[in-house]
């Protein structure tokens, strides 16, 4: 059985900016960083991406999110689904199966409730608890500033650099690191991840 997942997303308040390319250069950048090769960009803001790794889907999502709040005034919403693929195309919008289906669904649902991040796996009682668990998370991942995205994205490119090194990368102390980490609940986000590894873990 071929379990893979999709993250399917789109860029809140894109059209702020009157220059797309502000925010384009960093979205390809981060898909690219995730998974070379398979993802796709469309209708302008929208974007999906198959995380082949199911365990690395959530911590990618988070990773997204940080890339993208990295630029003042824009947000993005995701929707992980986990299931079968059941056709491998040329590119991911031709490949098919319930993560791609579930994925999709589920950013349409997102759009209506006015959320960011969700998921849907055939687990009904899974998806339940884990999208209490985003929601919970959203309440300091939404309102990030950029610092505090800069950050997230630099202790997830870095995860075995110490507080001090990453301070040296982006020139500032080694307390103000600690701060905003603290101020981005960066070690409850990265709890999360470590339980939704371990939760997802039933559906392979």
């Amino acid at each position: 059985m071929n379990i893979t997942s999709v993250i399917t997303g789109d860029i809140i308040k894109s059209r702020s900016k009157e220059n797309p390319d502000v925010w384009m250069t960093v979205l390809k950048k981060t898909l690219s960083q995730l998974d070379m090769g398979t993802y796709e960009i469309y209708r302008g803001d929208s974007f999906q991406i198959e995380i082949k790794d199911i365990s690395k889907s959530f911590i990618a999502t988070v990773y997204i999110k940080a890339c993208i709040k990295t630029i003042k005034d824009l947000d993005v919403r995701l929707a992980i689904g986990i299931g079968e693929k059941n056709y491998k195309g040329q590119s991911i919008s031709e490949s098919s199966g319930e993560a791609f289906i579930y994925s999709g669904e589920t950013i349409e649902t997102l759009k209506k409730e006015k959320q960011n991040l969700r998921i849907k796996t055939k687990d009904l009682n899974l998806n339940e608890e884990l999208n209490l668990y985003f929601k919970l998370a959203l309440i300091a991942m939404d309102n990030w500033t950029t610092n505090s995205a800069e950050i997230v994205k630099l202790s997830i490119e870095q995860p075995e650099a110490l507080q001090n090194e990453l301070a040296q990368l982006i020139g500032t102390k080694q307390d103000a690191i600690s701060k905003r980490q603290k101020r981005a609940h960066l070690e409850h986000i990265l709890e999360l991840n470590n339980l939704y590894i371990k939760k997802i873990a039933t559906l392979s």
